[in-house]
């Protein structure tokens, strides 16, 4: 860790976007796009530990991505189950906590199973804190939050004048994680997306047209380079 001297993020969040049109540029199927998206991660989550950057988040797949074609939702489960099995032993490798944020009731039991087992054996280790958002939509996110705070004022365990925003950063799924420092979001796309919108109140955005699975370690060094001459006040002067 440490190999940038500048001033780098804490929390980089990361949106994977352009695998589809990464394959459609060679003439390949969406899902080869996908394939070399997934190969992406631990690269660029090695760079980024490598820089000095503690927290990485990144957006594989979202509560909307379900109204996709059946077969690429099918052929996404696939790839993310074969994920999560290589990321079992990389996670040793590379010394790497992982956590998976979303709501993952929605995926079948076997893939449930493999992201528990997944954060269990990767719970102690030291290095890169990623964190992969499955089944995951900020305003959902913040519905559930709501719910939950919404049981305990009804429980007479909390009173709504107690209500912080703290309350809420403590239930949202990424509760006890830093805030958003850097979004990158590959693909010449400019929004959001309904990822991290709690989150990135105070993130600065740095979009580029490069196509994820073309983003790679001087892509991630552009990135920190721009950050770098942002000046972060806060709401301040």
């Amino acid at each position: 860790m440490g190999e940038n001297t500048k001033a780098v993020p804490r929390h980089v969040a990361i949106i994977l976007d352009g695998n589809g049109r990464w394959a459609k540029k060679r003439m390949l199927p969406r899902n080869a796009g996908h394939a070399a998206g997934s190969k992406n991660v631990e690269k660029i989550c090695e760079a980024a530990w490598n820089m000095g950057i503690e927290y990485v988040t990144m957006y594989a797949f979202s509560t909307e991505n379900w109204s996709r074609p059946q077969e690429e939702v099918d052929a996404l489960m696939k790839l993310l189950h074969s994920y999560l099995k290589d990321c079992i032993k990389t996670s040793k490798k590379n010394n790497m906590q992982v956590r998976v944020i979303g709501d993952i009731s929605r995926l079948e039991p076997e893939l449930q199973d493999k992201i528990r087992e997944l954060e269990e054996v990767s719970a102690q280790n030291t290095g890169l804190h990623f964190q992969v958002a499955l089944n995951y939509g900020g305003r959902d996110e913040i519905k559930h939050a709501t719910q939950e705070i919404a049981k305990q004022v009804q429980a007479g365990t909390l009173s709504p004048d107690d209500i912080t925003e703290q309350t809420i950063a403590d239930h949202l799924y990424t509760a006890g994680l830093p805030d958003v420092d850097l979004l990158i979001r590959p693909s010449g796309e400019l929004r959001l997306s309904n990822y991290l919108i709690w989150q990135c109140a105070y993130a600065e955005y740095y979009f580029t047209n490069i196509l994820w699975p073309d983003f790679n370690r001087n892509e991630l060094n552009r990135a920190l380079a721009d950050f770098a001459q942002r000046g972060r006040r806060f709401g301040g002067i």
